[in-house]
């Protein structure tokens, strides 16, 4: 019988405390927002204003759905980051898969030159980017912020993928290769299908950085805004309600596409694939 030492149950005892307190901690300024959202100014303009929403009112929300001001900064937040993410992942996934299958040293010097571009302020690279941009008649549009979130987003997408392609072991290609497959097809029908709770992971870190990508869209956006550079706008303005209404309607297409790419975040895909 094993024996259990004092840290393992001190720490199986302070998990749940802990867990739930990081969980209070998350969801407490969310809440904050929403109240803010849903609340009259009478009950948010005070010296001490209630946790609780005492006071619900729709007419921020009502006033931010009629604006006009809401739908086209959402629609082009969501088409460039859903664009982004699927570029992202089909020129990172190949990539992936053949950085994993080299030698170990030289893997490991890619990799670690992924995040080469990590290493300068984003603002340097952001206003070389949009002066380059400017030659080309990129700026405000769609296919310029994509081609700058993917600066961005690649090399993250490639190192998730690299360790993700690492796990897969290399008999199930040659069992592959023995019954006839070709490696394009045992990279599509063997591979690809192991490989998919770190491609979701990858492309839902690709989807939310792209989603709430800030300082590219300042640089590269004239008139058509996204909509974290809206929300900002109605920050500084001082707008607090429509503010805090637009940073909510900025958080619910995160939840949908967390809950969407979640169920493909299973442990055990490996599990029994190689027989010992």
């Amino acid at each position: 019988m094993r024996k259990i030492d004092f840290g393992e149950k001190l720490s199986n005892t302070l998990y749940l405390p802990f867990a739930f307190l990081a969980m209070v901690a998350m969801i407490i300024p969310v809440y904050i927002l929403f109240k803010v959202s849903v609340s009259s100014p009478q009950e948010i303009l005070t010296a001490h204003p209630s946790f609780l929403i005492r006071n619900f009112t729709f007419d921020h929300w009502r006033q931010i759905l009629r604006s006009g001001g809401l739908w086209a900064p959402l629609t082009k937040s969501f088409l460039v980051a859903t664009i982004t993410t699927a570029a992202a992942v089909v020129i990172a996934a190949p990539a992936a898969y053949v950085i994993a299958r080299m030698p170990s040293k030289i893997k490991y010097a890619i990799v670690l030159s992924l995040f080469l571009l990590r290493m300068f302020p984003e603002v340097a690279i952001a206003l070389s980017i949009s002066v380059q941009f400017l030659k080309w008649n990129l700026i405000d549009t769609n296919i310029g912020l994509v081609m700058a979130h993917l600066i961005l987003n690649l090399p993250f997408a490639a190192w998730i993928l690299v360790g993700t392609f690492e796990t897969i072991p290399k008999d199930l290609e040659e069992a592959a290769l023995v019954d006839g497959a070709g490696k394009v097809m045992s990279l599509l029908k063997i591979i690809m299908p192991l490989a998919m709770p770190g491609i979701a992971v990858a492309a839902m870190f690709v989807w939310l950085n792209s989603w709430n990508e800030f300082t590219y869209a300042l640089y590269l956006t004239m008139s058509k805004r996204t909509l974290p550079l809206q929300t900002y706008y109605y920050v500084v303005r001082g707008g607090w309600f429509d503010a805090a209404t637009y940073a909510t309607i900025l958080m619910i297409p995160v939840l949908l596409v967390t809950f969407f790419l979640q169920r493909y975040m299973k442990g055990g895909y490996l599990s029994g694939a190689v027989k010992g």
